[in-house]
C-alpha cells in the first residue's frame, strides 16, 4: 500500500497503524508528534489509527539545542 511518510513515498502493509509507522522511524516515542493528512493524531490513538492508501503521515521529533 502506498503512503507518503515525511514527504517520501513509502510502502506499508495493509492495516499498518500510526504506532507502527513511528516505530520504523524512531526508537524513542518521547518528543514525537504525528499528523495524518494534516490532522494531529493523539499519542493515545496511535495504536488504533490505521493508515490508508495514499495517506500522508508526518512524524515530527523534538530536537534539543541551545
Amino acid at each position: 500500500m502506498d503512503v507518503i511518510i515525511n514527504g517520501e513515498p513509502r510502502q506499508v502493509a495493509p492495516r499498518t497503524t500510526v504506532a507502527e509507522v513511528v516505530r520504523t522511524l524512531t526508537r524513542s516515542p518521547g518528543g514525537v508528534a504525528v499528523a495524518l493528512n494534516d490532522e494531529v493524531v493523539r499519542r493515545a490513538d496511535w495504536a488504533a489509527t490505521v493508515v490508508a492508501e495514499n495517506d500522508r503521515i508526518d512524524v515530527l521529533t523534538a530536537v534539543q539545542g541551545g
